[in-house]
């Protein structure tokens, strides 16, 4: 029986956040903007990181790979939100929630380990100046960063595999906006045990060890600013990892409070708001919060204004000559 009612499950229905229309309007607006400012903020960066000689070092190329990351963790979702938010139609097929899940899996954990070698990167920079260009060459960089999206792409297959495995007889109503892994255990009618402490251990070896890791570095690196002497040069150490801390509190604080709890404390709809937290908000801040707090983007995100503005009036200014010659 259990068979048959997993085979005939082709279909999830994602009941989303609210059934009241005006929810929804308001709901539908607020997440378009929000996509579109990830989707604008972390092109301009990766644009700006590309086409500044000056920024094309570890730090800027880890954190490209993390705009990268956040496009398409923010794309996972948020398009999917926004038709079912308009739509009566709020099924995903099967195939479609374990592709959004695996996906969604693999860039969040990529994000994790991202944030913990941007860590490694600043306390080579701060804590071991004189090495720094040795030890953060291309080659390393390059592996660092490949690392970081195998490892995560692989977790996620192993948990895609063993979620989709599992026999759902209970209901195909996802009470969420997204498939994840802690609502579709709630609709299995298996005891979900092996999956959760799968999920334990890969949050423990990936999220939980990467945060450890970026603490590590960064007591490292708090201990090193107080041995400088001027104030103006610890605030200047310090402006480089503060909007690298911003983030790191913000993603991870989030996503080991979904992942790393026991199962009795899940709630439908505090889960949604902190899903709603690292997958749309971080996304849209991250882009923002390194803009704000480093002079060295706004500095390069000024000048590509200028120049292109500068451009543009020239542009204006023969197009005038032009058509005043024609005209007479």
């Amino acid at each position: 029986m259990e068979q048959m009612n997993q085979t005939a499950v082709t279909e999830f229905i994602l009941l989303g956040l609210s059934s009241k229309p005006s929810v929804k309007a308001i709901s539908f607006c607020l997440f378009l903007v929000m996509y579109v400012f990830t989707l604008s903020g972390n092109l301009l960066l990766i644009m700006v990181v590309r086409l500044n000689t000056q920024l094309q070092t570890p730090m800027y190329f880890f954190l490209s790979n993390l705009s990268l990351v956040d496009l398409f963790f923010s794309s996972t979702t948020v398009p999917k939100i926004l038709v079912s938010t308009l739509s009566q139609d709020k099924s995903i097929s099967f195939v479609g929630c374990a592709a959004q899940m695996y996906f969604h899996l693999a860039l969040g954990a990529t994000e994790c380990i991202l944030l913990a070698v941007m860590a490694f990167d600043r306390y080579t920079a701060i804590c071991r100046p004189l090495q720094y260009n040795t030890t953060m060459d291309k080659r390393l960089c390059l592996c660092l960063a490949l690392g970081s999206w195998f490892v995560s792409f692989l977790n996620s297959f192993i948990h895609a595999v063993f979620t989709f495995q599992l026999p759902y007889c209970k209901s195909n109503q996802v009470n969420h906006y997204f498939c994840e892994m802690p609502p579709l255990f709630r609709i299995s009618c298996t005891d979900t045990w092996f999956n959760e402490i799968a999920v334990y251990i890969s949050g423990g070896l990936i999220a939980l060890c990467s945060f450890l890791l970026t603490l590590l570095s960064y007591v490292h690196i708090i201990s090193n600013i107080f041995k400088i002497r001027s104030s103006e040069g610890k605030y200047k150490v310090f402006s480089t990892c503060a909007s690298h801390l911003t983030v790191v509190c913000l993603y991870y604080g989030t996503i080991m409070f979904m992942y790393l709890r026991p199962r009795h404390s899940y709630s439908p709809d505090r889960d949604r708001a902190v899903s709603i937290l690292y997958t749309v908000v971080t996304p849209m801040l991250n882009p923002i919060i390194y803009s704000i707090r480093n002079k060295e983007v706004k500095n390069a995100l000024r000048r590509i204004f200028v120049l292109n503005a500068l451009k543009l009036c020239w542009l204006f200014h023969e197009m005038a000559r032009y058509l005043k010659k024609v005209l007479t």
